[in-house]
């Protein structure tokens, strides 16, 4: 576990930002920014301002930099390309250019979008060939990390579950929306496959390796392959709604008007370079979505 470090923290006001102040907080020194100042441990930074962002990395002089942000809306990036580009890939080639500058390491999160779907499962090494403005956006900043920034760890999230109601906006959320409106049916989709990834587990699992100097591009997600149904199948067992919550499997054109950005038809990563280099600390994805729903949804529905 990182320890007695001082970590700039930039993009952290969702999910995954809670899950790192949470994991680093408490013994480390932090700087913790976003656009959005939603908790008491953020301070306002727009990163796409290359001079705000530079001098205020400089000015606190951290041991390492994490670059979490990014809009993650694969509609909105669809709809806004410009904007997709100037959130997602140009910041991020100003913190390696910091990084490099202060010869500190460099964490950035890509995601497991940047595949076309065309294989079932797909290693650290499988080439990434993105469908859409999102997933293009992120590869270019994975890339320029890769290939740019001397000391990096690029981690490649799968479907993300964390961060409880106030800052999940994914699936995990949607659904438990959903039941506690009432509804007594889901629609899930059963044509897409995956990989979750639980934040918290992400967050420290992303520590290990930064602390182990083996800098790279790894897969990181939790164990056990699945898809969009079965999550949503799991979720009512664990919730003990499976007498009077039906999950009624659809094809991806039946939410076509609402997700109309491409999607890959599988983003199953598998976690290789973790696992030969003995770093993997992922759990599998049912114990994590168990853990996710008692410790955030206690008294939700």
């Amino acid at each position: 576990m990182i320890e007695n470090k001082r970590i700039y923290m930039a993009g952290v006001g969702g999910m995954l930002g809670k899950a790192f102040y949470k994991t680093y907080g408490a013994a480390n020194t932090l700087r913790c920014t976003d656009k959005d100042v939603n908790a008491e441990w953020l301070s306002f930074l727009d990163f796409r301002d290359a001079d705000a962002y530079r001098a205020e990395v400089r000015d606190f002089a951290p041991d390492y930099l994490f670059h979490i942000g990014a809009h993650t809306s694969l509609e909105y990036c669809e709809d806004n390309p410009d904007d997709a580009y100037a959130t997602n890939t140009l910041p991020v080639e100003t913190a390696v250019h910091l990084a490099n500058d202060l010869d500190i390491p460099l964490l950035y999160i890509s995601t497991a979008g940047i595949f076309d779907g065309g294989q079932d499962t797909y290693d650290d090494w499988d080439l990434p060939r993105p469908l859409g403005h999102y997933a293009r956006s992120k590869y270019m900043g994975e890339r320029f990390v890769a290939e740019n920034c001397r000391k990096h760890v690029v981690c490649r999230a799968g479907w993300m579950m964390g961060g409880g109601p106030s800052r999940d906006k994914k699936f995990i959320q949607k659904l438990m929306a959903q039941i506690k409106d009432g509804k007594t049916e889901l629609f899930v989709v059963d044509d897409k496959l995956g990989t979750p990834t639980y934040t918290l587990d992400f967050a420290r699992n992303a520590g290990a390796v930064i602390e182990s100097g083996f800098w790279g591009v790894y897969n990181m997600v939790c164990g056990g392959v699945t898809g969009r149904l079965e999550v949503a199948q799991e979720l009512v067992r664990l919730i003990g709604r499976e007498d009077s919550v039906t999950v009624t499997p659809v094809s991806s054109g039946h939410f076509a008007k609402t997700y109309f950005a491409a999607r890959p038809a599988s983003e199953r990563l598998v976690t290789r370079k973790l696992d030969l280099r003995g770093l993997n600390q992922m759990r599998d994805w049912r114990v994590c979505l168990s853990e996710y729903l008692d410790d955030d949804y206690q008294g939700y529905l």
